[in-house]
């Protein structure tokens, strides 16, 4: 089981000089798609244990175009573990005017991460 959420940075996510995005906005994005997972496969929104692991692997700007994906690839009773990749799909070009933007022929993978969500017995439903 899979989801995707995708969504464009902006200047109130720039937390840095040079309009850098805090890494935790990746696992914001992370625990939303967790949330998917587990309402697709449990009928509930669950809780975010833990992470695993988490790998900041490039720079976020404000302006870019973020798409973050989960899979659910372990089902215990009732814990969900979980691994996400976000990744930049969408630059602004201020280069060439205050609103022209690139469509990347490949993606960046800008943070990889694992993780366990658990929805107790009585709240699953499926």
């Amino acid at each position: 089981m899979k989801a995707m959420i995708r969504i464009r940075m902006g200047s109130h996510d720039a937390h840095y000089g040079g309009n850098l995005v805090d890494g935790a906005k990746m696992l914001q994005l992370f625990g939303d798609v967790a949330t998917e997972l587990l309402i697709q496969n449990d009928g509930d929104e669950g809780l975010f244990k833990a992470y695993d692991s988490v790998e900041f692997l490039a720079p976020v700007y404000a302006g870019d175009y973020i798409e973050a994906v989960g899979e659910i690839v372990k089902v215990g009773n009732s814990s969900r573990k979980m691994v996400f990749e976000a990744r930049k799909v969408i630059v602004p070009r201020f280069d060439i005017s205050d609103s022209a933007a690139d469509v990347l022929e490949e993606p960046i993978v800008v943070c990889k991460a694992s993780g366990t969500c658990v929805v107790p017995k009585d709240k699953q439903r499926y």
